[in-house]
């Protein structure tokens, strides 16, 4: 089995907050070579049947807060249920984190801060200003990075990643992709982690 890792994920997916963390725990113990791909789940959900949130059913939408409490619980990890800034266009703080890692900086690190940015600070993705703070926390320049962010090598890779995305058959976040194995959601950690050996 190749044991490259893709994750294909969003910034404000609860999901992925949610097991980031145990996810780069599990790839970073075992040193594997992870190749990190943001995506717009957009078009993901278009290509594959989804549906944003706010279009789903209102049993869907019910039974989705019931496991964000459960899996809070659970992993005793900080998430307000409903944020301030959600939904949010996510772009610009994607493009950034795409443009660090182009830049070879930790990708992963980033990309954690901003989802706790949504999920536990309650701050705006889509504000320039956030995302300035956000990655000055991180000791990052954030004009320098907000700049690489703007050019276009930041939003042909985003693209690239939606499609690749679509291609591997991927119709949500997070998902990761171990050889022609798809692990759907954080909730399928431990299955992955089995698959890693």
């Amino acid at each position: 089995m190749n044991n490259e890792v893709v994750v294909y994920y969003a910034l404000q997916s609860p999901w992925t907050y949610l097991g980031w963390q145990r996810f780069l725990d599990l790839v970073g113990e075992r040193a594997i070579p992870t190749v990190f791909r943001p995506v717009k789940m957009a078009p993901v959900f278009q290509a594959s049947g989804g549906l944003p949130l706010a279009q789903r059913p209102k049993q869907r939408q019910a039974y989705r807060m019931m496991e964000l409490k459960r899996w809070r619980e659970v992993l005793n990890q900080p998430l307000t249920l409903e944020p301030a800034f959600f939904p949010v266009d996510e772009t610009l703080g994607a493009l950034m984190v795409i443009a660090h890692g182009q830049q070879g900086g930790d990708i992963g690190a980033l990309s954690h801060a901003m989802m706790r940015a949504v999920w536990v600070e309650e701050r705006n993705l889509a504000d320039r200003a956030t995302l300035l703070a956000v990655a000055a926390e991180q000791g990052l320049d954030g004009e320098a990075l907000l700049a690489l962010a703007e050019a276009p090598s930041a939003a042909d890779a985003y693209q690239a990643n939606t499609e690749a995305a679509i291609a591997d058959g991927i119709f949500g976040a997070p998902t990761f992709k171990l050889g022609d194995e798809l692990f759907w959601g954080q909730d399928r950690l431990d299955l992955f982690a089995r698959a890693l050996g």
